[in-house]
């Protein structure tokens, strides 16, 4: 629970130290004179989103301190142990706003994130604020605020899985779908091109070695007649072969008349011949490679420009036809396997569905019992504040699938026997709606244990009976507690175990505002001001100590 909240130049507060207590704590005062400020400081501190321009006029920073007691089985301790936080029995939250805006807080003494504070914050506190009727008036709020009454956490995060999940599905599926009609667009072209491909079989290499074939075709005939005449003119017979024969032949004769002067040009002709030899032989492979049959000439020109026809006819390089090729057979793989993935797919979203069918009906089931428990407590919490003949009702109807389920929860109440039930934003009135909100809370708060719960002028609208009849369920409330109540009713202030004044003065042109608390006697003047206005009369005082006498 709370136990200390210390304010330092904030707004119109320069320095405010409050010690809480267990039980019903309860703060008075003129409108304006700061109470929402205390509330929008502690909110500070527990990292919630509010207004920007907290710190002071003319300080250099603004700070709030708050200081909570944790039992040893806090739910506050788990979110500590996650952050890295040592937990001790007091938990100390310190949080700095300086005046270009920039924060920084603190927890035990260790820097820490809004989102901490924020996680925290669930465990520690829970504000119900003027505004907070706006959620009673809002059908989606009243799913959430039966969720959380019935602890249906589970079968809701169930539910959301299953929800993300057919919703990827069907995501896949449509995909899928639109992949299959663009690819079938093409079908027709891709099964022609693979098979005008297939048919050609165009492999690497071949373009240019067709090419060069074709070239030397074109060109036997003309070089052909020449090659035929240098190689008579280097054969046997009259060509230089035969020549270079006689002429070995002849020196070979004289070598022994002739000495040692003929072995060197012995030697020359012999190499001579064995060079004249691989020259007749590279001759004759050339002029058997110009022969040709006319025939193969045009076939050899047919094919190459089949593939250059081919390469142009697809904007690629001809060396590229046979990797293009592959590429098409992988797209009609894909669009011959679209189908079976589309099958596939359609057998999951069967299967997503059943499992989000069965999902949501098990949490509308749940919601179903939950309901009925909630109208039962709120029964009984309804009579102790003078409500005893209104009639409220869980009204659960079927609505459109979504993450949450296809429920629409709507709280209906009939506040006169026999009158229509309806939403309560048009049957109840503004009094009738906060002691809806005040036993609505204490329902969904009823099983939170080291909780302190605010209520910001929970009882407007009502006086006489009715506000004192409220003060008693929040005193009741704050038995095994601590509740906070911000109140101008004289009933409520006079039911509370610890009471505080929040008033405004000006000094040096400067406005402060401060809580102090009160005294027996204090109180009662506090009472009969809240009684009778600024003028205090004995019989204000009077009524006050009858108050306070209960």
């Amino acid at each position: 629970m709370l136990r200390h909240l210390d304010i330092r130049d904030l707004l119109i507060i320069d320095r405010l130290e409050l010690d809480f207590q267990p039980g019903l704590n309860v703060l008075t005062g003129e409108t304006g004179a700061g109470k929402s400020i205390l509330l929008d400081s502690l909110g500070f501190v527990l990292g919630w989103r509010g207004r920007a321009d907290l710190v002071r006029s003319g300080a250099e920073q603004g700070e709030v301190t708050a200081v909570f007691e944790l039992a040893d089985d806090h739910p506050a301790r788990a979110v500590l142990e996650e952050a890295g936080i040592s937990a001790e029995d007091e938990l100390i939250l310190r949080r700095v706003n300086r005046a270009d805006g920039r924060k920084t807080a603190w927890i035990n003494d260790r820097r820490a994130s809004g989102d901490v504070l924020r996680a925290l914050s669930e465990t520690l506190i829970e504000l119900h604020g003027q505004q907070d009727d706006r959620g009673l008036l809002n059908p989606r709020v009243h799913r959430q605020l039966l969720d959380a009454f019935g602890g249906l956490e589970n079968k809701l995060a169930n539910t959301r899985a299953a929800w993300r999940t057919l919703s990827s599905v069907q995501k896949s599926l449509s995909e899928a779908h639109e992949k299959m009609v663009a690819a079938q667009a093409e079908e027709e072209f891709l099964r022609h091109a693979v098979e005008e491909l297939d048919q050609l079989d165009p492999q690497p290499g071949e373009e240019p070695e067709l090419d060069k074939r074709r070239r030397m075709m074109q060109a036997a005939e003309k070089i052909g007649d020449d090659i035929q005449r240098a190689h008579q003119a280097l054969g046997s017979g009259e060509g230089a072969e035969a020549r270079l024969g006689d002429a070995l032949r002849w020196l070979e004769g004289v070598v022994d008349q002739a000495g040692d002067s003929l072995d060197d040009p012995i030697s020359f002709v012999g190499r001579a011949m064995a060079e004249l030899s691989d020259a007749i032989a590279g001759v004759e492979t050339a002029m058997e490679q110009l022969q040709y049959n006319p025939h193969e000439l045009e076939l050899v020109e047919e094919r190459l420009f089949a593939i250059r026809g081919l390469a142009r006819k697809h904007n690629v390089q001809p060396e590229e036809l046979g990797a293009f090729a592959d590429s098409l057979r992988n797209r009609l793989q894909a669009l011959d396997a679209g189908a079976e993935q589309i099958a596939e797919l359609e057998a999951g979203l069967r299967e997503a569905e059943t499992a989000y069918e069965q999902a949501a009906q098990s949490l509308h089931d749940a919601r179903m019992k939950a309901s009925k428990m909630l109208d039962t407590a709120m029964g009984k919490e309804l009579a102790p504040l003078k409500m005893d003949r209104a009639v409220f009702t869980t009204q659960i109807d079927e609505g459109a699938p979504g993450p949450d389920g296809f429920d629409r929860v709507t709280f209906t109440v009939a506040t006169n026997p026999g009158a229509p039930s309806g939403p309560l934003n048009k049957i109840a009135s503004g009094g009738e709606l906060s002691r809806f909100l005040l036993a609505l809370k204490v329902c969904l708060t009823r099983d939170a244990e080291g909780l302190t719960m605010i209520f910001d002028e929970i009882d407007r609208g009502v006086g006489g009976a009715t506000a004192d009849a409220v003060g008693r369920r929040l005193q009741a409330l704050a038995k095994d507690g601590q509740v906070l109540v911000v109140t101008h009713s004289p009933q409520v202030a006079a039911l509370g175990g610890h009471h505080w004044r929040v008033q405004k003065s000006v000094n040096d042109g400067m406005t402060r505002s401060t809580v102090v608390p009160l005294s027996s006697g204090d109180r009662v003047d506090e009472l009969a001001r809240m009684i009778s206005g600024d003028t205090i009369t004995e019989a204000a005082r009077a009524a006050a100590q009858e108050l306070l006498n209960g």
